[in-house]
């Protein structure tokens, strides 16, 4: 008897039954079932922890200042006296009694153009100062004099130059931005690998091609580091330009709130500040993931 015929015989004596779970393929229900279970440990571990911080701070903060002689309002307190201002975001009423929606909206508007320009402006000079030795040698100790200048030191001389709050404002966020943008672009492109200007020397490169091609996409993590820091400046420099400056704005909300002796408004007003902040922290690391393809540490 050949081969073929055994086999043959051989698989005629096997149930139909037995053939078909024999050579069906495995349920993924397993392996689904692995993955969300994966997925689910690993979402535990990344917002367990900071859950219970919070909530830890949270009771110590409600223990240490439920004494009636305490100077600042325990977490109970704050919520039902700026109940009203926490559900009604969107509130408009006249002048500067507007809700916190607006006041953050405001500030947004300001920080989004300060920034925006300080953006533009840090990567060109940055890419002079990196690609330049004499721009390096005569721009680089000027940046390193003007951006240990405190922020707000720059107010009263934009307000003598515009004569208005809001662009002092801006020019003060642009002001603050800048310089870690600048630094970080110009590190970039001064870290630029010698093989890449080898080849972009072999493909006979003009410089829009090199500037497109090599020089942004190589310095793309450094510029997005700065960026990141950019906008944490901008929004620090933007609360405290805004309780000088007066208007519409979350910083003359809380200056305002001081005045009124609303210390709960003030402590509502900053928890909105610090979730908006990193908000904007984590949508330029985001940007910057994907620019980059995740080679940025943002």
């Amino acid at each position: 008897m050949s081969v073929t015929q055994l086999n043959i015989k051989e698989s005629k004596q096997v149930s139909p039954k037995a053939q078909v779970v024999a050579f069906s393929p495995a349920k993924p229900r397993r392996s689904i079932v692995l993955m969300a279970t994966e997925k689910a440990r690993r979402l535990t571990a990344t917002v367990l922890p900071p859950l219970l911080t919070l909530a830890l701070l949270v009771l110590a903060w409600e223990i240490l200042c439920s004494s009636p002689t305490s100077s600042l309002p325990a977490p109970s307190r704050v919520l039902s006296e700026s109940w009203e201002l926490i559900i009604h975001p969107f509130h408009v009423g006249q002048g500067v009694d507007q809700g916190m929606f607006w006041h953050i909206a405001a500030s947004l508007q300001r920080v989004a153009l300060g920034y925006a320009l300080a953006a533009i402006a840090g990567i060109a000079l940055g890419v002079l100062v990196g690609q330049s030795q004499w721009a390096m040698r005569g721009l680089d100790p000027i940046f390193q004099i003007l951006r240990t200048v405190p922020p707000l030191a720059w107010l009263p001389l934009s307000l003598a130059a515009f004569r208005d709050g809001n662009p002092s404002a801006i020019f003060v966020i642009f002001i603050t931005a800048i310089w870690p943008v600048i630094i970080n672009t110009a590190v970039g492109i001064r870290n630029i690998p010698q093989d890449y200007q080898n080849v972009a020397k072999v493909l006979r490169l003009n410089g829009f091609e090199y500037f497109g091609k090599i020089m942004l996409p190589a310095a793309a993590p450094y510029i997005f580091t700065g960026l990141r820091i950019g906008i944490g400046l901008s929004w620090l420099a933007i609360v405290a330009a805004e309780m000088l400056i007066g208007g519409v704005g979350i910083g003359f909300f809380i200056w305002d709130a001081w005045n009124s002796s609303l210390i709960s408004d003030i402590i509502v007003a900053l928890v909105y500040v610090g979730v908006v902040g990193f908000l904007l922290d984590r949508l330029i690391a985001f940007v910057g993931r994907l620019v980059t393809r995740g080679t940025a540490n943002a």
